[in-house]
């Protein structure tokens, strides 16, 4: 919970609390039922009305309307009846506290971790036109295809300002919500979450250039739902453009305000499959912009700072392919992390040239989670046919216990107790599970792209025994 929030629950226990003992307290009962209302109205002034909170305001509102006038306290021979007032206010008062307190504790506004490198973070967003290519999702065969890229850098540290929200446009997450066959405006209050990036903030003057990493979205996703993975990448010096790819994104929001929502076809295993190669020309795309923006930028931010000689690329679930299948593809990336997803069937024929690492789990874990045994097949035998055909290096990562969002942000934003309850994360411990993603990211993208010795890489580092790792290394070495 929020300061005011905390302060809130904890005043409606009071409250109550003195309603059922008013024949006791009537002298004082306005001291208890007054301050919630007041703290409410604070609470929505300062730090925002989310529907989380509607219980908790209308447990307040109600026990100060009914509270009795302040009084004189009543003789002990009238204080037999009062009893079974008291008892059915516990009961009542009872219910609606755990409604109160249970639901703003059930979906809070989170806090990402503290990125563990050197370098504070900006960002910035951008969005691009792709003249030289037809949307082939629309029926206008005039419309060129459209993205938006949020870039992440490292940036001068300032305490002071203000950090970025995790989601500007909450609402772009309905079709998501529709899709889980969720409560609409479910993920409102997620535009009060603040992450660790300051928008628009000075790049770092140190540092010369740095690699360049693009992040893809699952399906039905958007681009900032690894934001714990993406922040802890460019606080070690890394540019992170994440993109939001229409129709296969829950909904996409230009800069003009247009929206394009999720397409439906998606859901269909074989559409998403002959549109992943589309997909996988998004990632050249922005290699291309941010060439342009590394060469001129009008923004003075990127010029000469960007390594695009050191790029490359991760990506979960529908993401995870569209990485490989962009590697596939453009030779400019350097390095693929494909997580927790199979692989396209012409990178399992041609095989990948790049240095790769996939992150996922065993198939025990995902036949846990109730993936179907086909789904579990074509993930663990495809991912396993690329990684044996490498040329080069590879790893693969597997952690025991993980369920497939524990590989977003959504650990974040679930207690345990009931992510677990339904179905969405797994028994690992959340952000311990995040943790190994994040270390094992980083240590190949340092290893590949900075060519940095990890030890985390050739086994002489175990700091989760759980994990299953294994590596195979690349001619050369």
């Amino acid at each position: 919970m929020r300061p005011l929030e905390a302060l809130l629950a904890g005043a409606d226990v009071a409250a109550v609390m003195a309603l059922v003992l008013t024949p006791w307290l009537r002298r004082w009962t306005l001291l208890f039922t007054l301050p919630p209302v007041l703290i409410a109205l604070v609470q929505v002034g300062v730090e925002g009305w989310r529907w989380q909170l509607l219980p908790a305001e209308a447990l307040a509102l109600v026990v100060f309307l009914i509270a009795p006038k302040p009084g004189p306290a009543p003789s002990v021979r009238r204080l037999k009846r009062p009893y079974r007032n008291a008892a059915a206010a516990v009961c009542a008062g009872a219910a609606c506290l755990v409604m109160a307190i249970a639901l703003p504790l059930a979906l809070p506004v989170f806090a990402f971790p503290t990125p563990s490198g050197p370098y504070a973070i900006g960002t910035v967003s951008y969005d691009w036109v792709d003249e030289g290519r037809r949307e082939i999702f629309s029926s206008d065969p005039s419309v060129r295809r459209e993205v938006m890229v949020q870039i992440w850098y490292p940036a001068k540290p300032d305490a002071s300002a203000p950090r970025a929200p995790y989601l500007d446009d909450p609402a772009a997450l309905a079709p998501l919500e529709r899709l889980l066959r969720m409560p609409p405006a479910l993920f409102a209050y997620l535009k009060y979450v603040s992450t660790n990036a300051v928008v628009g903030a000075p790049i770092v003057d140190g540092g010369g250039r740095f690699p360049v990493l693009i992040f893809a979205h699952g399906r039905g996703g958007y681009r900032q739902h690894n934001t714990f993975q993406v922040e802890e990448l460019v606080s070690h010096g890394y540019v992170v453009a994440a993109i939001d790819q229409p129709y296969a994104a829950s909904a996409v929001r230009f800069a003009d305000g247009r929206r394009v929502a999720f397409d439906a076809r998606f859901m269909d295993q074989a559409f998403l499959t002959r549109a992943i190669p589309y997909l996988a020309g998004d990632v050249s795309f922005v290699l291309d912009q941010l060439s342009g923006l590394n060469g001129n930028d009008p923004g003075h931010r990127f010029a000469n700072r960007l390594d695009l000689g050191r790029a490359g690329v991760f990506g979960l679930s529908m993401g995870g392919m569209v990485a490989a299948e962009a590697c596939h593809r453009d030779a400019r990336l350097r390095a693929c992390l494909p997580m927790d997803v199979e692989m396209p069937a012409d990178v399992v024929r041609a095989g990948l040239v790049q240095p790769t690492m996939w992150i996922s789990r065993d198939a025990d874990s995902m036949q846990m989670e109730g993936w179907k045994e086909a789904d579990v097949a074509a993930t663990q035998s495809t991912m396993n046919a690329v990684y044996a055909s490498l040329p080069g290096d590879g790893y693969r990562v597997l952690e025991p216990g993980m369920f497939h969002q524990n590989f977003s942000d959504l650990p974040l934003a679930l207690p345990p107790p009931l992510g677990r309850w339904v179905g969405l994360i797994g028994p690992v411990d959340p952000r311990r599970g995040l943790a190994i993603v994040d270390a094992y990211s980083l240590a190949f993208f340092d290893h590949e792209l900075k060519g940095r010795p990890e030890p985390l890489l050739d086994g002489r580092l175990r700091p989760w025994p759980e994990v299953q790792f294994s590596s195979r290394r690349g001619r050369s070495e």
